[in-house]
């Protein structure tokens, strides 16, 4: 037995191997939740109504979306030249961190308007992040899926001390957070009186912004003869290094945004869970989009949805909300292989 590739898949082989991925999620999590001594259709239905079924619930989706979608970007632009970046949870807080120093600072003095450098300092710590192990990678030839993934460890290292120490809010009664930015440096809300702000008007613009500098720019033409195939990219003239110096420091800038957006925008301050995992959940995220930006958007409130149906499921149902974390997992997988199965056939011989 063996792959074959194939050329030119038809649209029903495109759409109807990931149509059966996502048809096999859903009667393996009906079993999860037959298992969990559940209704199945109850409990799948009770997911739903918890994402979308109420203005609230499809606002905190979009709400939870928002971060997901920032750090699926960063996973997407770095997969798609090669660029393993398992580190987004390091650029994350990176950002973070640095949305609290400008929030805090004589910055604050100049209000809504100190936001797009806020901002733009957050991108830069995040890049910084990531050029320490693409520089290793290009020069010496250290694989980044280590050294990524460990910066995620070092980083939360980092911020616990902080916390304890430089950053710790001398009025926060001894927990362990940073001092709050003021109000005139916070995301505004979109809808009064809900948490969905414009951070998610942020996300969606880096999404189409991302779409357009891959598939109309000289860059994104490099970043993707740079995946597809470097050997060749480099005899061609392209400098495949530079190229993923550049794709390094816009994947880690898009992750720090994620940082910025979660304190500016919703928490307004620094603790060690701003993250449940927004770094490691934008690899699925990303993953499940095929690595297209404005796939992303859609996967992201997908997997967005998943968890804020699976906390209302919970309450109602009493099922454990680990079967969202089972099924996003099983949804990954399968859709992992119905993509392979798109591009390749099993050949005996």
């Amino acid at each position: 037995m063996r792959l074959e590739p194939i050329a030119n898949p038809g649209l029903a082989r495109s759409l109807g191997y990931p149509a059966i991925a996502l048809l096999a999620t859903i009667v393996i999590a009906s079993l999860l939740a037959a298992l969990a001594g559940a209704n199945p259709l109850f409990t799948l239905g009770l997911i739903v109504k918890g994402a979308v079924g109420s203005k609230f619930a499809l606002l905190e989706t979009l709400n939870r979306a928002t971060p997901l979608i920032f750090t699926g970007l960063a996973i997407a632009v770095a997969f798609r030249a090669k660029l393993w970046n398992i580190g987004a949870e390091a650029q994350l807080y990176a950002g973070a961190i640095v949305t609290v120093i400008l929030g805090t600072s004589a910055l604050s003095g100049l209000g809504g308007a100190a936001l797009p450098i806020i901002a733009l300092g957050a991108m830069v710590a995040g890049a910084l992040i990531l050029l320490g192990p693409v520089l290793l990678k290009t020069r010496f030839g250290v694989d980044e899926v280590v050294t990524t993934l460990l910066l995620n460890f070092i980083m939360l290292l980092l911020v616990s001390y902080l916390l304890e120490g430089p950053m710790k809010d001398p009025m926060g009664m001894g927990w362990p957070k940073s001092a709050p930015l003021d109000k005139a440096l916070r995301l505004p809300r979109i809808a009064t009186g809900l948490r969905l702000h414009w951070g998610f008007g942020l996300a969606l613009l880096a999404a189409f912004l991302l779409w357009f500098v891959q598939v109309r720019t000289t860059l994104g033409y490099e970043m993707r003869a740079v995946g597809l195939n470097p050997q060749a990219a480099r005899f061609a003239g392209i400098p495949v290094n530079r190229v993923l110096v550049k794709t390094a420091l816009l994947s880690g800038g898009l992750a720090a945004l994620a940082g910025f957006s979660e304190v500016a925008g919703l928490k307004g301050h620094l603790s060690l869970d701003l993250s449940p995992g927004y770094g490691y959940t934008g690899i699925i995220v990303a993953m499940l989009a095929v690595l297209h930006p404005l796939g992303v958007v859609v996967t992201a409130i997908f997997v967005a949805g998943i968890f804020v149906g699976a906390d209302s499921m919970s309450r109602a149902a009493g099922v454990p909300t680990y079967i969202a974390d089972m099924l996003l997992a099983t949804a990954l997988l399968l859709m992992v292989l119905a993509i392979g199965l798109t591009r390749f056939r099993v050949v005996r011989g």
